[in-house]
């Protein structure tokens, strides 16, 4: 019975431990994001207009987190996760 225990938990320990956590790598760069300059919540491609004022989107900048590349934002702050400022990300046009 101990042997089958020690066995048990050594299969345990052995799978626990080489399992990994798979997130995607992000780009370098990222896709330009265009808002309006009047309503920010309304966002688009460079030749949409806004569904609001009928204004053309303007580029905005974007910001992530240089350890956890899924926090974002269009404002510089700081990472939610870890409190390191957010750096700007260079998009494409």
């Amino acid at each position: 019975m101990k042997k089958a225990i020690m066995l048990f938990m050594a299969a345990f320990i052995s799978l626990t431990s080489f399992a990994q956590a798979t997130t995607p790598k992000a780009d370098s760069t990222q896709k330009a994001a265009y808002s309006c300059p009047m309503h920010p919540e309304i966002t688009g491609t460079a030749t949409d207009k806004c569904g609001k004022c009928k204004m053309s989107l303007t580029k905005t900048k974007q910001y992530s987190c240089p350890m956890h590349a899924d926090v974002t934002s269009t404002k510089k702050s700081k990472c939610t996760k870890c409190g390191m400022d957010l750096t700007e990300v260079k998009t494409a046009h």
